[in-house]
């Protein structure tokens, strides 16, 4: 605020130096002249030399060049006088309170902001920092950086500054709750302690390590704005809205005395009565504003009553002052404009004079008592004190030497005019004495303006005491009660009250916000002895009367029927009567002392004089007199709302928090409270609060839908006649107006849902895009009561999403760059980009389902639709893609399986259109691979089998081992496929078992052959060796009746059942038959060895000729040495023979069950031989 005493000329100075900057008007109205131009009018330098005459061009921009300053000046002035209104708004708000139920906003993130939490993610991500975590949260962090941190429509989102800390928190707690829950329980390990720390972990990472200790400064200093404001906040925020520099806040503030609550409210009484005003003025001439049926027009002036009626009852409910006593508040009826106001009962409420009876609080500081000489310097003195009609109050005892004591007493007391007695006594040595003795006394006539220091007064003393020059230092102090105005001694007469004229002391009282009484006191009188209802008065200031002794200075308060005439002995005090009195009686007229009179001595002043006369002569000299004095009720308060609001908006989106378009506490609180004192029309407010928000949102900024739906609602139940506050009448404009906003938010709706990725990417502002939804039900509605059918609605979002479909998809494709890459790539570059479209397609569609499903859950198959056009745009490149392929190429196999896979897992989507379409392409694809395999197989089998060497390979040969790789890699591939079409997903299953039945008779048959011929070579004798390849072959065998349980078995339904177990089991049949007879057929080759062997030793037997032989040859030879027996060399041979090969037996082939069933049988067949 301005210092009082600081000199007029240093405001000259700085107002000379900002004068280029502050164009506002001189007193009186004239506009100031524009500051002097750099150049003269001809466009040459000032001082220099005559030039050549100015082009069209120069002389075009030099009125360009005026006509901006003057526009500008126009909107300066416009500012002032706008900040001026608001000013006492804020200084004395009597409708409205600053909310304290709206939601918190959050602190919003700028485009620094986001590349910083970038790098620090990335630094995470690279193992830069101390956080300690697992490699599941890597992988979350990982997701959420590429996916979300990068995305452009993050960017755009905190470009428009609808973006906060806690919208990036929220997306990666939904994206790690996902996770979280796919993870497998651990023991002693809750999954919601993994979301806790992942949470912690990521606030660590997004907070950052230098940042830690400066956050909690910077959010304290900066959460201000959203909370309750004083006063002097309220000041700086308008100031920084409307451009109004700090000097002029402060002339303003003095010049209004907004820190006057009587000024003000009386500012307030005198609006009131000027709206009054103008509608008995209105309803008189018949000028209204054009409504939308002539019926509206008396309903318009009841309106203006009423509204003015709330808000006088609003102003009389108010206390008269904070603190003070309560008087019983009194509605009374006004006595001007008589028939549009209608408060309290018919008569008029006349005041007794027990209604104003005050309380006062007086405080007696006793300080000391100088010149006492009569006693003795040792004996004790004491001082009491009291107000007549009260109690008694005594000081501490003293030594006469020394009577000091600074003792306080407190007392009430109703009467205006108190008396005040202050006796000093001495104690009485006498026995006899019943009373103390009294050295003196004082009686003091106090009153709220006397001087509160301590000061000295001459006591009365008894005769013949010898204190004639006794005095007593002390300090009254009698407060001013809240409700007490003004006061002090004036001259007076009347033609009701105060018949006399003689000076007498006045109080103005006020009983209420609109009851003011003028009242003349007694001394030691608590009621006034007359009074006067200031209620209808007009009070002036005027010339001295001659005839009147007294009083040098006159003013008087007039009233039809009555002239009551005051006079003060000092100009000083007559300008601050006439001030009380005027704020008290609310009238318009603004009394002006004469032109001399102006020139006031302020030195002699008192300290309390009123120095508000300083400042708005002050205000005068700096321009600020016009915008001060200007009655609000001749100015357009729709449209100054509509700027105030305009700029109050602007402000508000460019701070630092994400508020989406709603306004802060103080905001909403100022708006309201200037709404209601000046009469802007609610529909009028939230039709220009729907124009600003509806521009914003269309130039990008993020404004919740919620608060559209708001001002939308209140306009339409206003329009169409069903508002909860009574307002009846619509204009046309406002009519117009709302069919105007409703077809451009109609528009910005549809718009915005079309564009449901990008306006409201990944869910956020969360729960907007439902919001939307419900708005655009809303805005599509014919009137407020007639709910408009759900299939129209359906209609409108079907083709939203239309749009949004080709809209996601065009921009997909830009990013992508895929136009360029399909018109110059070869046909592997093109399939190559197709699968990452495919890639980047599936994960639209997979965050749509995850971001935005919720919101279309009332038309889940809209979404689908969606889905199905976004696919439908993506076949185009498919097919493009697909065609350019060349024949017999199976590389577009892992397309299939990417799309397949999305696809068969939305139960919207599968088997949809597009999947089905997908379907009929790769339908041709896949038989002609599998029949071209089927062929591969058989050649395979053919030529390998002929060319084997029948090696061992892992299980069986080379020629088995591939086969059966083959057809497992077969089946394995069309099962990835997961055919979405149950009939020709089974019967490709069904196709490949008998394929695989069918490949491994044909082996299983060719293995059989092969042993054979193979066995057959082999010789006869004890020196036969089981090959190797013969145990191949066995093996072989083994293997295939493996393999068949995996390759051959058919999980089809009850239906297949028993023709597939039929082919089946005749697979196993051959199978086993061909072991048998391979087995078989080596036994029989082991049987003949034995044979052979048998033969050979039956020589030996008794009663032949070569038995004689021998054994004579034996018996000669044994007398000499030793000689076997004859056969027993043959026989260890056949004992090794079959001991070799059952070795080579269970050492090369795989099945023990096989080899002890040929075991088996060998010995059964030697047996019976």
């Amino acid at each position: 605020m301005l210092d009082p005493s600081s000199s007029e000329e240093e405001s000259d100075e700085l107002l000379e130096e900002e004068r280029r900057d502050v164009l506002v008007a001189a007193g009186g109205g004239s506009p100031r002249s524009l500051p002097p131009a750099p150049r003269d009018s001809r466009g040459r330098e000032a001082g220099a030399a005559r030039a050549a005459s100015p082009s069209p061009s120069v002389l075009s921009e030099g009125r360009e060049e005026q006509e901006r300053l003057q526009r500008e000046e126009r909107e300066k002035r416009l500012r002032l006088q706008l900040y001026v209104f608001i000013a006492r708004c804020i200084a004395h708000p009597f409708n409205a309170k600053q909310p304290t139920d709206m939601a918190r906003r959050q602190q919003k993130l700028n485009k620094q902001q986001l590349q910083v939490l970038k790098e620090r993610f990335q630094a995470f991500l690279n193992g830069e920092t101390q956080i300690v975590a697992d490699e599941a949260f890597c992988n979350a962090v990982r997701s959420y950086y590429e996916v979300f941190l990068k995305s452009d429509r993050v960017a755009r989102m905190v470009h428009s500054g609808g973006c906060s800390a806690s919208d990036f928190r929220d997306v990666f707690k939904k994206n790690i709750e996902k996770r979280v829950r796919s993870l497998p329980e651990i023991d002693g390990l809750s999954k919601e302690t993994v979301l806790s720390s992942w949470l912690a972990k990521y606030d660590a990472i997004y907070r950052g390590e230098e940042d830690f200790c400066k956050q909690p400064n910077r959010m304290a200093l900066s959460a201000v704005s959203e909370l309750i404001l004083s006063k002097e906040q309220l000041y700086e925020m308008f100031q920084q809205i409307l451009g109004i520099k700090k000097l002029e806040h402060q002339l303003i503030y003095n010049a209004c005395q907004l820190d006057n609550g009587d000024e003000q409210a009386a500012q307030i009484r005198r609006e009131l009565d000027g709206r009054l005003q103008l509608a008995e003025q209105m309803a008189r001439e018949r000028k209204f504003p054009k409504f939308v049926t002539k019926e509206m027009e008396n309903m318009y002036i009841e309106e203006l009553r009423s509204s003015v009626n709330l808000l006088m009852a609003n102003l009389e409910s108010l206390p008269v002052s904070k603190g003070g006593p309560e008087f019983k508040l009194q509605k009374l009826k006004r006595s001007q404009n008589s028939a549009f106001l209608d408060i309290g009962d018919e008569n008029e409420v006349q005041l007794s004079k027990s209604d104003v009876v005050l309380s006062f609080t007086l405080e007696i500081v006793i300080m000391e008592v100088q010149g006492l000489k009569s006693v003795a310097p040792n004996r004790i003195v004491y001082c009491t004190m009291e107000v007549e009609g009260g109690e008694k109050l005594q000081t501490d005892q003293a030594e006469a030497s020394r009577p000091q004591w600074g003792t306080q007493g407190d007392f009430t007391t109703t009467h205006p005019r108190p008396v005040v007695k202050v006796k000093l006594f001495t104690e009485s040595t006498g026995v006899l004495a019943l009373e103390d003795k009294e050295l003196g006394r004082v009686v003091l006539y106090p009153t709220s303006n006397s001087p509160k220091s301590p000061d000295l007064h001459k006591m009365i003393v008894p005769k013949n005491s010898q204190d004639s020059d006794l005095k007593i230092k002390l300090a009254v102090r009698m407060d001013k009660p809240p409700h007490m105005k003004h006061c002090g001694y004036l001259y007076a007469l009347g033609q009701k009250v105060w018949k006399r004229w003689k000076k007498r002391y006045f109080v103005l009282v006020q009983v209420s916000q609109y009851t003011f009484a003028m009242c003349s006191y007694r001394e030691k009188k608590s009621e006034p002895q007359e009074l006067m209802q200031l209620e209808g008065y007009t009070v002036d200031y005027t010339a001295p009367h001659t005839g009147l002794q007294g009083g040098r200075m006159f003013f008087n308060a007039v009233k039809e029927g009555d002239t009551v005439i005051f006079a003060s002995d000092d100009e000083q005090d007559r300008i601050l009567w006439v001030q009380a009195m005027y704020r008290a009686t609310g009238q318009s007229y603004k009394p002006v002392p004469a032109s001399q009179a102006q020139k006031m001595n302020l030195k002699g002043g008192n300290a309390n004089t009123d120095i508000s006369p300083l400042y708005t002569d002050r205000g005068q000299k700096h321009g600020m007199d016009e915008f001060i004095s200007a009655n609000p009720c001749k100015f357009d308060h729709a449209s100054l709302f509509r700027l105030l609001q305009r700029q109050t908006l602007d402000h508000r989106l460019n701070d630092s928090y994400s508020c989406l378009g709603w306004f802060s506490p103080g905001q909403v609180f100022v708006l309201d409270e200037y709404c209601a004192r000046y009469g802007v029309r609610g529909c009028h407010r939230h039709l220009c609060y729907l124009d600003e928000l509806i521009e914003y949102s269309e130039n990008g900024s993020v404004i919740d839908p919620t608060l559209l739906h708001y001002s939308f609602a209140f306009c339409a139940s206003h329009v169409h006649g069903n508002r909860p506050d009574g307002i009846g009448t619509v204009s046309v404009e406002e009519k117009e107006r709302f069919e105007e906003i409703k077809d451009r938010l109609s528009s910005l709706l549809e718009n915005q849902i079309s564009h449901f990725r990008y306006c409201f990417p990944f869910g956020r502002p969360e729960g907007a895009l439902k919001a939307t939804l419900s708005l655009l039900e809303r805005v599509l509605m014919k009137d407020i009561a007639t709910p408009i059918p759900a299939e129209e609605v359906k209609k409108v979002v079907r083709k939203c999403l239309e749009k949004a479909a080709l809209i996601n998809y065009t921009r997909l494709t830009e990013y992508a760059k895929i136009e360029e890459t399909m018109n110059q790539a070869t046909p592997a570059r093109k399939l190559e980009e197709v699968l990452h479209l495919a890639e980047l397609c599936i994960e639209v569609l997979q965050q749509n389902e995850e971001h935005h499903s919720e919101a279309f859950a009332w038309w889940p198959e809209l979404l689908a639709e969606h889905a199905e056009k976004f696919l439908s745009l993506y076949s185009v490149d498919m097919d493009s893609a697909l065609e350019a392929q060349p024949q017999d190429s199976w590389d577009s196999f892992p397309l299939f399986q990417l799309l397949n896979n999305a696809l068969r897992n939305d139960t919207l989507l599968c088997n949809g259109k597009f999947h089905k379409h997908l379907q009929e392409i790769f339908v041709p694809m896949v038989v002609r691979y599998i029949d071209l395999m089927e062929s591969s197989i058989a050649q395979s089998i053919h030529r390998g089998l002929e060319q084997e060497s029948w090696q061992p390979v892992n299980n069986g040969s080379a020629t088995s081992e591939d086969l059966f790789w083959k057809l497992d890699a077969l089946q394995m591939f069309v099962f990835d496929l997961h055919w979405p079409e149950p009939e020709f997903a089974h019967h490709l299953e069904q196709r490949l078992k008998l394929m695989a039945t069918d490949m491994i008779e044909a082996c299983v048959k060719r293995t059989r052959i092969a042993f054979e011929l193979k066995l057959q070579k082999t010789n006869k004798s004890t020196d036969l060796r089981i090959p190797s390849c013969l145990c191949t072959m066995f093996n072989v065998l083994v293997d295939a009746k493996k393999q068949t349980a995996k390759l051959c078995i058919l999980d089809g339904g009850q239906e297949f059942a028993s023709q597939w177990q039929q082919y089946h089991s005749k697979i196993d049949d051959l199978i086993e038959e061909t072991v048998k007879e391979i087995i078989s057929l080596l036994v029989s080759k082991v049987v003949s060895v034995l044979e052979g062997v048998l033969s050979k030793l039956s020589r030996y037997d008794e009663g032949t000729f070569f038995s004689s032989l021998v054994s004579f040859t034996v018996k000669a030879a044994a007398k000499y040495v030793d000689v076997p027996k004859p056969g027993m060399d043959l026989a260890d041979t056949y004992i090794m023979f079959v001991r070799q090969n059952q070795d080579i037996l269970r050492e090369k082939i795989n099945e023990e069950m096989y080899i002890e069933k040929l075991f088996d049988l060998q010995l059964s067949r030697a047996t019976f031989l």
